[in-house]
């Protein structure tokens, strides 16, 4: 089973963001989960393309963009031209997931699509299959430092069985309320890369608590 930590860059020091981007490149995180939020899906807004660029020049891990956007198939070209590795959109942010992975994997990155806490697992069946990642949202995107909902681990069980039934190597990621507290209990259920905010950038050695997070 693999084990992958994408710290959140929502949760880093907006005045230092070439610095802790530096931090998670030389830490034992293998991603760099970048949150683009609109106002529109979410409440809130975060980062956009000029922002990206100087994330993707400080580090050569994966970037693990996640668009919590609405119509997202009208940007995600353009979020794979800035440096974007993986692009996730919300399953509840489209009527047509299937010409959002085309665009994805077209402009030449890995498609993911994630669902809210409200969202049954279930939807994904068919997509699943076209996708190579799966984001569990474990909070209402849009905000950080949020506490887990603790049902997101039936949903990660789901998804992971039916990847099993399907034969399937599509990713699974968690994104919401995630430490070294709960990695464990994570990675048993199925989930395979973890987003973690506030764990990583409030903690005393940031560093250590990645591998923390990664040997829980």
């Amino acid at each position: 089973m693999r084990r992958i930590i994408a710290p959140s860059m929502l949760s880093a020091d907006f005045g230092n963001l070439d610095r802790d981007t530096r931090m998670i490149d030389r830490s034992a995180a293998q991603w760099v989960h970048i949150d683009v939020m609109d106002g529109v899906f979410v409440p809130n807004i975060s980062f956009g393309f000029p922002v990206m660029k100087p994330i993707r020049q400080a580090t050569t891990k994966t970037l693990d963009v996640h668009l919590m956007i609405t119509d997202p198939v009208r940007y995600v070209a353009r979020f794979v031209e800035a440096g974007a590795d993986y692009v996730t959109f919300h399953y509840e942010a489209t009527d047509d997931c299937r010409a959002c992975i085309d665009a994805i994997h077209r402009a030449g990155a890995r498609a993911g699509i994630s669902i809210k806490p409200a969202t049954a697992a279930e939807v994904l069946e068919e997509l699943l299959p076209e996708v190579e990642m799966v984001l569990v949202m474990s909070v209402e995107p849009g905000f950080g430092g949020q506490s887990f909902i603790p049902s997101s681990i039936d949903k990660i069980r789901t998804l992971a069985e039916m990847k099993r039934r399907m034969g399937l190597d599509t990713l699974i990621e968690v994104d919401g309320g995630i430490s070294a507290a709960n990695a464990r209990e994570l990675f048993d259920a199925g989930a395979e890369a973890l987003v973690a905010g506030s764990a990583v950038f409030h903690a005393a050695d940031p560093e250590s608590e990645i591998v923390r997070m990664l040997n829980a």
